[in-house]
């Protein structure tokens, strides 16, 4: 679910996440109905330079198993990333896939245990690994797959005075209204609002996750939100608000993914 928005997310919510439409808030969030949790398995890895191809080799053999777990409807996408945005002590790759229940997305985590994929040499040759499991109610996509698309995330952890509901007002006002309107044009093909359904961060932390089509969808979607901002200036405040941004981090990514 995430390399993700450098500018382009930052930007996002540096202008408070502002909609794209220009009715009031209120006649959006509407509009926007939360949908049935989705389940998002991905793991991280920071592989040495050198083992990058084998790397690919690894993604290529794994994705047979995705493949069929999306064919039999187990699961409703995966994707496979490569980091563009590098730090110290970040991930190189990361491979995830969604599915619409736990069971299901934990049954093709069972598979690549079982199939032994997940002790291969390349994997074994990492200096650091993690895991997450995320859940989302707010979310969409376009049924199909792609290679190399751009996916940004950005993640934020709301204020300890923000209300219960901050998070579903974000999304109906702000975000949801954004990216529908970005899907309709083609720039998105899929997004996400996440939060973790396994908490290893604070629970008030939440991430803002979308698979481009290409660069010139960045800008797109850049350019959208000046004139957002332009045309809606009180939606700004309303995000900052809420959202503290001392612990906000982006990423960015290259992704070849696939939805049913």
């Amino acid at each position: 679910m995430i390399a993700k928005l450098g500018k382009v997310l930052a930007l996002v919510c540096g202008l408070g996440m502002v909609a794209i439409w220009a009715e009031p808030a209120s006649a959006q969030m509407s509009d926007v109905k939360e949908k049935p949790p989705m389940y998002s398995y991905i793991s991280f890895w920071n592989i040495p330079r050198g083992q990058w191809g084998e790397m690919e080799k690894a993604d290529a053999a794994d994705q047979k198993v995705v493949e069929k777990a999306l064919a039999s409807g187990t699961i409703v996408g995966y994707g496979f990333d490569t980091t563009l945005l590098h730090q110290p002590d970040g991930p190189t790759h990361d491979q995830w896939w969604s599915a619409m229940s736990m069971s299901g997305l934990l049954s093709v985590l069972d598979q690549f245990y079982k199939s032994g994929s997940a002790t291969t040499p390349v994997l074994g040759s990492a200096t650091k690994h993690w895991d997450n499991i995320y859940v989302s109610r707010y979310y969409n996509w376009h049924p199909g797959s792609w290679k190399d698309l751009y996916t940004s995330a950005s993640c934020f952890k709301l204020k300890a005075d923000a209300p219960s509901d901050a998070l579903d007002t974000l999304s109906k006002s702000f975000f949801v209204p954004l990216m529908e309107k970005m899907m309709s044009e083609g720039a998105v093909h899929e997004y996400e609002v996440d939060t973790e359904a396994y908490h290893t961060q604070p629970v008030s932390t939440f991430c803002i996750v979308e698979l481009t089509a290409n660069a010139d969808a960045l800008d797109k979607i850049s350019a959208a939100i000046r004139e957002s901002f332009k045309a809606n200036p009180t939606y700004g405040p309303a995000f900052e608000s809420m959202v503290d941004w001392t612990d906000h981090r982006d990423d960015l990514s290259r992704t070849n993914a696939a939805y049913k």
